[in-house]
């Protein structure tokens, strides 16, 4: 495959995959980047290899992208797709929740379409994104969007497009959860006496470093939290309550579910 990158939209998630495709060289033919606002693009202003436009109108007429990143926020899909079904012989990288392969290829007069769902962690090159290949994608277009969203952290593909919800629920939301966790073990630490910044420092390094030792250590995290357990210990007397039958479990088969619900809703 040959030719340029087209990103449309230059948000926080766009922006965050041209940094890593810019750090990792993964742009020889270039890329034509269309996003509105100065502030936006200033960080790449002057980048080798990188164009920039303020509209798709602006975009040259010969242009022929090899890969076209959808990167807009989707309640702009009226506007935008008619103006790019002129690049039907491009494979569409979509990272827009919600859209559906089928909707986005027929707007698109038939393009072959990767719907992809990452997360906020690729601002900093730790996202998980899952991706799935709609029909005509041709085995080098996959390979080239799996490097282009590799460029901000792990990709996972699946085969039925029906596990996009789930795992918008589990991955896509997921660090909002997480964040929610700092917060709530903060507030607890408080609550037992802990100053307010001191609460909320042990919370912020306690879970970022176990997610930075999870993503590093080779153990299922059950035997990682069995490694800080020790028997008739502090840890043990939380985890009854946690683990109990009321505990954290079945919150999070409900709110898991609600949102999984709320994905398939959004996407029809």
């Amino acid at each position: 495959m040959s030719g340029p990158v087209l990103l449309v939209g230059c948000g926080k998630m766009g922006g965050a995959m041209l940094e890593g495709w810019l750090a990792r060289s993964l742009l020889s033919d270039g890329v034509h980047l269309v996003e509105p606002s100065a502030d936006a693009i200033a960080a790449f202003r002057g980048k080798p290899g990188v164009t920039s436009h303020a509209s798709l109108d602006a975009l040259p007429a010969d242009l022929t992208p090899e890969i076209v990143v959808l990167a807009v926020k989707p309640q702009t899909t009226p506007e935008v797709l008619p103006k790019l079904a002129r690049f039907k012989a491009a494979t569409f990288l979509s990272i827009m929740a919600g859209k559906k392969i089928a909707g986005l290829s027929s707007a698109l007069g038939g393009a072959p379409i990767v719907r992809s769902m990452p997360n906020t962690p690729a601002a900093v090159g730790r996202g998980m994104t899952v991706a799935v290949a709609g029909p005509g994608v041709t085995p080098a277009a996959r390979k080239r969007c799996d490097d282009l969203l590799a460029a901000v952290g792990e990709v996972a593909w699946v085969e039925d497009e029906g596990l996009i919800d789930p795992v918008t629920a589990v991955s896509g939301g997921g660090p909002a959860y997480v964040f929610l966790l700092i917060e709530a073990l903060a507030a607890a630490g408080e609550k037992a006496g802990l100053p307010a910044d001191l609460a909320m420092r042990l919370a912020r390094v306690t879970v970022s470093g176990s997610g930075e030792l999870a993503r590093l250590s080779s153990e299922p995290a059950a035997q990682l939290r069995k490694n800080v357990t020790s028997p008739g210990g502090t840890t043990l007397e939380a985890l009854k309550v946690l683990m109990a039958d009321d505990g954290i479990q079945p919150v999070f088969d409900r709110a898991i579910a609600a949102a999984t619900r709320r994905a398939g809703e959004l996407g029809s």
